[in-house]
């Protein structure tokens, strides 16, 4: 299959005629909707009544990302009201959250105590291991509903009844709609754990963004751009969730990590590294795959051959600064731990308890339990098959393996079959 059998974006018939609107007022030279940092920042601070965003760096990346979406990811019409709309509640939250932290300092002081990271390539089995620590009943992970809608802070009373829940449902009802396929790549739910890459969005500089929006001068800017500010506000964050429904350890979980290890341990010297590993011409097809099918609901123009050679060059360069780092830090070499997608597959369960071997971690046979009840009810594949290939987005089978040969050398990286 090539790039020129992909499946076209999924239009249900509302958003045909919305989108036809739209490119009807652009041939009359109106861009309906168009991306303002400034009119966003007044109509946050206009629907909350606060004004303090706190530390201003986060205007630089607010202010790339929209003239990069107007510059160069030609959104439709409902990629407009999507992309706004997640700006705007991304821009209150913050005014809110930064409010709230004022008023209770004592936020700052709360203790995140040897947080374990999962990190390694997307689609290595980051997921399944990140939603199998969130079983341990004396591990927190960040939920999908918490995350989306930090103010007011969760509580413990009210954990699992909150109404943002059934809120978040409708919101990720309203995604499916939109992306209906993305739910055989990726699981998503209120309560399923989320990647705490969503942290940093309120910070605007974030991979995350590159999801739904092809933005490649954005992508630039923030692997310039000094991310130390940005996992201060991580820290924070974490705090944040952390004051009213605390738990013993939290686990985390964002492939992007790996370009910015240094920084993470900077913020978090007792940090817990979960590295895990796969064959990159089995992944780089299926992180274009998820992107591809992202992007489908924001633009009439997704460009797989782009994103293949984008997504390529990307992860290469997280994967390098990743073993560079461990190179330099040899003091951390017992705070990483390296498992390979193929023993996920296998034996999950057996994967999790070496890990807690590893860490010196107490591996309860409830948590082991809720684990296994957990595997039982969310089978792989649960939402059909994923199917992608290297020629869908232009990827050369040759030029992969001389671009990873490093990190598949470093790592005994076995090869699967061809994608």
């Amino acid at each position: 299959m090539t790039s020129s059998q992909l499946p076209p974006p999924h239009r249900p018939l509302p958003l045909r005629l919305l989108n036809a609107m739209g490119r009807g007022l652009e041939e009359l030279g109106i861009r309906p909707m168009r991306f303002d940092d400034t009119k966003l920042l007044k109509a946050a601070q206009k629907k909350t009544g606060l004004q303090d965003f706190g530390d201003d760096r986060f205007l630089s990346g607010l202010r790339v990302l929209t003239q990069a979406i107007e510059s160069e990811a030609r959104p439709t019409l409902t990629g407009r009201i999507l992309g706004q709309r997640q700006f705007l509640d991304l821009l209150t939250y913050r005014l809110q959250l930064i409010e709230h932290w004022k008023k209770h300092p004592e936020i700052a002081e709360e203790k995140i105590k040897r947080p374990l990271f999962v990190v390694g390539l997307p689609r290595t089995g980051t997921t399944i291991l990140h939603s199998l620590l969130g079983q341990d009943p004396t591990i927190r992970t960040p939920l999908s509903w918490e995350v989306a809608m930090p103010f007011p802070p969760p509580e413990a009373a009210t954990f699992t009844t909150d109404p943002r829940i059934a809120q978040t449902d409708k919101n990720l009802d309203i995604f499916r709609w939109l992306a209906p396929n993305f739910e055989t790549i990726h699981p998503m739910g209120a309560v399923l754990p989320q990647e705490c890459i969503t942290f940093t969005t309120f910070d605007f500089h974030s991979i995350q963004f590159e999801v739904s929006f092809n933005a490649p001068s954005y992508q630039q800017w923030y692997l310039e751009h000094d991310p130390s500010g940005v996992y201060a506000f991580h820290h924070q964050f974490l705090r944040h969730l952390q004051h009213h429904v605390p738990g013993e350890q939290w686990a985390l979980k964002t492939p992007a990590h790996l370009n910015y290890l240094d920084t993470l341990f900077d913020e978090y010297p007792d940090a817990l590294i979960v590295q895990t590993h796969r064959d990159p011409l089995a992944v780089i097809p299926s992180i274009c795959s998820l992107l591809y099918t992202m992007r489908c609901a924001f633009t009439d123009h997704p460009d797989p051959i782009e994103i293949g050679r984008q997504q390529s060059l990307q992860w290469s360069t997280y994967l390098n600064a990743g073993m560079h780092v461990r190179d330099s830090l040899p003091e951390k070499s017992n705070q990483f731990f390296d498992i390979y997608f193929e023993e996920v597959i296998e034996d999950s369960i057996h994967c999790v308890q070496r890990i807690y071997e590893h860490f010196e971690m107490d591996f309860s046979s409830e948590a082991k339990d809720c684990m296994t009840d957990f595997l039982a009810e969310n089978q792989r594949h649960k939402h059909g098959v994923h199917k992608y290939t290297l020629e869908m987005f232009g990827l050369d089978e040759d030029e992969l393996t001389d671009l990873f040969a490093e990190y598949c050398q470093r790592f005994n990286i076995k090869r699967q079959h061809k994608a």
